[in-house]
């Protein structure tokens, strides 16, 4: 992991490209249309496909809306389109990406148009975005690609109040959990490049960090996106440390300088968090992973309307409205923490009231 990351740096450095301000730099491209360097194409690709050959522990959907935005981008460019159309095409390759890794393209159109600018939606990117995506989800399904999709056990038949009691419970303290995964993955990544402003050492360093965590703890679980363990939490079956433990892990990698993405990452940690606590709130623990997965979701992208899409792909629609109940719970309480600092908040999340302000 440490002669991974140091290869990243040189490459990027190599490239000019000094810092890279990651999926940040794709919402910042919809909102002001600066341009999207040609060469982040392959930089990302093959610096993603390092931090996971390697071990480190990362998403691929960071990469993925980087990738697609960089092509569309200059796809636009090479169209000349307006500025206007120029945001529009680049949010079509950030959803089409994000559904042809992910296999689920209602969530990945919505998401691209959602994540800008919370509150407001450019819908006029509606009808194309979800053309790309459903055409990218097909182009990947023909190329051996699959679509993300898991079966829940223990789904309340029956609706009464004491359940709605334990979702409410639920949903507060997913959204107490997002606020902590923004600011622990925006703290660990300050920390280390203040200690170590130096990007190789810091790279090397944390890399370093990442192999030492693994070999204590002695199983390979937390490296890599953790597909694996989120069938297993799914399942109903997840140790108590373990979403702790990934999202340290994770705030380090991609803290750092790796590359990736922290959404399958982040989907990891609320699968776990509901499989090992869901009993406390008296819910099934597979149905409390989904609705963790969901709800955690949520909480860090600031986009409930993607949530309640992507609970509807990955779980079949099943028992939709208890979902959205916690989505919305979570979007609520989440405060104005997010993942990428570039995204907007527009309206309160409280009252509807215009304040246009940043996450942090």
């Amino acid at each position: 992991v440490p002669l991974a990351g140091l290869l990243i740096v040189w490459l990027y450095r190599s490239c000019g490209l000094s810092t890279d301000p990651g999926t940040d730099y794709m919402l910042l491209s919809v909102r002001t249309n600066p341009g999207v360097q040609p060469r982040m194409v392959p930089l990302i690709a093959v610096s993603t496909v390092l931090t996971h050959l390697c071990g480190g522990s990362a998403g691929r959907e960071g990469a993925a809306l980087q990738l697609g935005g960089a092509i569309s981008g200059n796809i636009g460019h090479l169209m000349h389109l307006d500025d206007k159309d120029s945001r529009t095409i680049t949010m079509c390759g950030m959803a089409a990406c994000f559904s042809a890794l992910f296999g689920t393209p209602l969530a990945a159109s919505v998401f691209a148009m959602e994540v800008i600018s919370v509150g407001v939606m450019y819908y006029a990117a509606l009808f194309p975005s979800i053309l790309a995506s459903v055409i990218a989800h097909q182009v990947a399904l023909q190329l051996g690609g699959g679509t993300t999709a898991f079966t829940l056990s223990g789904v309340p038949g029956n609706t009464d109040v004491l359940l709605i009691v334990k979702l409410v419970a639920f949903g507060v303290v997913c959204a107490g959990l997002s606020a902590l995964v923004c600011i622990i993955f925006h703290k660990i990544g300050h920390l280390f490049k203040h200690f170590l402003p130096n990007q190789y050492a810091c790279i090397a360093v944390g890399g370093a960090v990442v192999v030492l965590i693994s070999l204590l703890l002695g199983t390979r679980d937390y490296n890599g996106a953790g597909m694996q363990v989120i069938e297993r939490a799914i399942a109903g079956h997840a140790a108590y440390e373990a979403f702790f433990l990934k999202l340290v892990l994770t705030a380090i990698t991609i803290g750092v300088g790796y590359k990736g993405g922290e959404i399958v990452p982040v989907l990891f940690i609320g699968a776990t968090f509901g499989a090992a606590y869901g009993g406390f709130f008296g819910l099934a623990p597979s149905f409390a992973a989904g609705l963790g997965m969901t709800a955690v979701f949520c909480g860090v992208t600031n986009s409930p309307l993607t949530s309640i899409l992507l609970a509807y792909e990955l779980f079949g629609g099943q028992s939709l409205s208890l979902f959205a109940l916690v989505i919305a719970i979570s979007y609520m309480l989440s405060g104005y923490y997010g993942l990428y600092s570039e995204q907007k908040i527009v309206y309160s999340k409280l009252q509807p009231r215009y304040i246009d302000r940043k996450t942090k």
